[in-house]
């Protein structure tokens, strides 16, 4: 059996630290939605994705290889590992051809789903327990999405069959994700991710590479993507090793806030009351499903595991 995957660094108890890292991780996710809209209101979605996954790939390459260097890219399960970042690079395509058709804010909270499904997944995939509190979130997230989805509520249905989409891909993501923090190096996976995702839109660089120049403002938010993805990514890791996961899991849901701040300040967005109504559910399930009770585990083994619950977009 492959020995567990090594941490790049100790787990210590300083949840002050542990909180302002996964606040600054939802800021940065929230930003990186904002900014991919408004570049994909001037540009294809194909291109925006490779410039973001291609700068992402270089800022490891320039920062984090000269430190973990062969580390990066050593792996046990390396076909897991390519379908996991593949799944990461599709689960984007699908979130930006929703944000063409639809706020940052009911995108990012429909999105959201993606953790209570994950739960609910992990009973006969993963043979962990999965008590009544998780049916009764799944229940009160899907609650939550109908509400933000209903008809009548102004949203492009393509736009939420697409963001739907990314939650299927994003659950696949997650389960992947808890499977292989028992034998992969954090570092190595999110290097991974990245270069999948280069190459992947990278190769039609030169049929989607068309437009516009872009403006100076538009170059900082291309480096802007790039940067906001590898650091954000980053950043959620490091949250959960230095507070406990029951405190971390629920302020991962500040990104629903940072996207509706955005998406008001930067398009004027304003979620209509339902679905807002539909936001908290769905934000309450992910909640429940985060800190709710699991037997037989140890809270070290929680803290891994939860780390491993992330967006995929």
């Amino acid at each position: 059996m492959p020995a567990p995957a090594s941490s790049s660094a100790p787990l210590t108890h300083q949840p002050l630290r542990g909180l302002v890292l996964i606040l600054g991780a939802t800021l940065l996710f929230a930003y990186n939605d904002t900014t991919n809209k408004l570049l994909i209101t001037e540009y294809n979605v194909p291109m925006v994705a490779a410039i973001r996954y291609i700068g992402h790939c270089l800022l490891m390459l320039a920062i984090v290889a000269p430190i973990h260097g062969r580390e990066m890219v050593r792996t046990q399960r390396t076909g897991l590992v390519l379908v996991r970042a593949a799944s990461l690079a599709l689960g984007s395509f699908l979130v930006s051809l929703a944000l063409q058709r639809m706020p940052v804010a009911e995108t990012t909270a429909i999105v959201y789903l993606g953790p209570v499904l994950v739960v609910l997944l992990s009973g006969p995939l993963l043979k962990e327990k999965v008590g009544p509190a998780a049916w009764v979130a799944a229940l009160v997230g899907f609650a939550g999405v109908l509400l933000i989805a209903r008809p009548g509520g102004g949203l492009d249905p393509l736009g939420v069959v697409f963001v739907l989409g990314n939650v299927v891909v994003a659950t696949a993501y997650n389960l992947l994700s808890r499977v292989l923090a028992h034998t992969e190096r954090t570092m190595a996976m999110l290097f991974y991710s990245a270069l999948v995702g280069a190459i992947g839109f990278g190769i039609f660089l030169p049929w989607t590479l068309h437009g516009v120049a872009p403006t100076p403002m538009q170059v900082v938010l291309f480096i802007g993507l790039g940067v906001s993805a590898w650091l954000g990514h980053y950043l959620f890791t490091q949250s959960y090793r230095y507070a406990p996961a029951a405190l971390v899991a629920p302020m991962t849901y500040m990104h629903l806030v940072w996207a509706g701040t955005l998406g008001w300040l930067v398009f004027g967005h304003a979620p209509e009351p339902p679905a807002l109504a539909g936001m908290g559910l769905v934000a309450m399930a992910g909640i429940v499903s985060a800190v709710r009770p699991r037997r037989g585990k140890r809270p070290a083994q929680l803290i891994a595991e939860a780390g491993t619950t992330e967006r995929a977009g």
